[in-house]
């Protein structure tokens, strides 16, 4: 198989460089390493030359999901496409349990891995320790398992290219920036050409790193402005729309009491607010976060 590795990337070039590096040690090398930075500042290019595996950057607008579009647009005859986030750690198989997985089950569309620790739920994790988890985990003799899933978790995503380019399918560009929620409707959209699944044989360390990231004010407008634009566009249930939003609200408004550190609870609060307001005047939209 034809796999090709996908990185959008921005703000965070130190972190990128050692994700790049990282990749060089997989059993199974990448017949492709397309990064597509939101500007030139955000790749280390002499790094680039002292790397074993080649790396080619590709011209894209601002925002995950543009970006990431460049890249589907450059991926040629790939078999296989894999997305990782510019901070994902994945280990040192897990492209080859991606061949393995994608040629076995030819029914599977879209498969993510587990993660075997994710930063963004806290400060983030350091490289170092990133690679220790890793390290500790090889170790660890395991019984790979499968399981359905709703999507695929946007730090890692591997997409059999023949369900993209069956409809032509991109990522949805009126999610600006960060793209929240982005990777939801692009899976739900591929759903009808095979299975969404998760395989813990697919494991990696998520470093959740905090450069790079949107504003808490425009993300609390993305935390509700984006579920209600997939709802209106019929990739997600009304139910999962209001679980999200809800759940999202409930933890800015508490966190909102009391500083969080890295995690800015009131600015998000406030984008929600806003982003309420705007609905009860009809004039919600995800590109309205530009504006704030």
């Amino acid at each position: 198989m034809k796999i090709i590795v996908g990185i959008a990337t921005a703000g965070r070039r130190d972190v990128l460089s050692e994700t790049l590096l990282h990749l060089t040690r997989q059993v199974r090398q990448a017949d492709a390493i397309l990064v597509c930075p939101s500007s030139p500042d955000d790749v280390d290019l002499d790094f680039l030359k002292t790397l074993t595996a080649q790396v080619t950057l590709v011209t894209g607008s601002k925002g995950s999901c543009a970006q990431r579009n460049a890249i589907l647009d450059r991926a040629g005859n790939a078999d296989v496409i894999v997305f990782f986030d510019d901070d994902f750690l994945p280990q040192h198989n897990f492209l080859s349990e991606v061949e393995t997985l994608f040629q076995s089950q030819t029914d599977i569309a879209v498969a993510t891995g587990l993660v075997l620790a994710d930063g963004i739920h806290g400060p983030g994790i350091p490289v170092t320790e990133g690679l220790e988890i890793l390290a500790r985990d090889r170790v660890t003799a395991r019984k790979a398992t499968l399981e359905p899933v709703f999507n695929a978790y946007g730090c890692n995503m591997a997409f059999r290219c023949s369900a993209i380019e069956a409809d032509g399918t991109r990522f949805d560009e009126r999610l600006p920036l960060y793209g929240w929620q982005e990777d939801v409707d692009f899976c739900r959209r591929l759903a009808r050409h095979g299975r969404i699944v998760r395989s813990s044989a697919l494991r990696g360390v998520h470093l959740g790193n905090k450069r790079g990231r949107t504003s808490g004010l425009r993300f609390g407008y993305s935390q509700v402005a984006n579920p209600l634009y997939l709802l209106r566009k019929g990739s997600v249930s009304l139910r999962w729309t209001l679980h999200l939003m809800g759940s999202n609200v409930a933890a800015n408004t508490i966190g909102s009491l009391r500083s969080q550190g890295l995690v800015d609870r009131r600015g998000r609060l406030k984008g929600n607010l806003i982003a309420f307001a705007d609905f009860l005047r009809g004039r919600i939209d995800p590109q309205r976060m530009l504006e704030l």
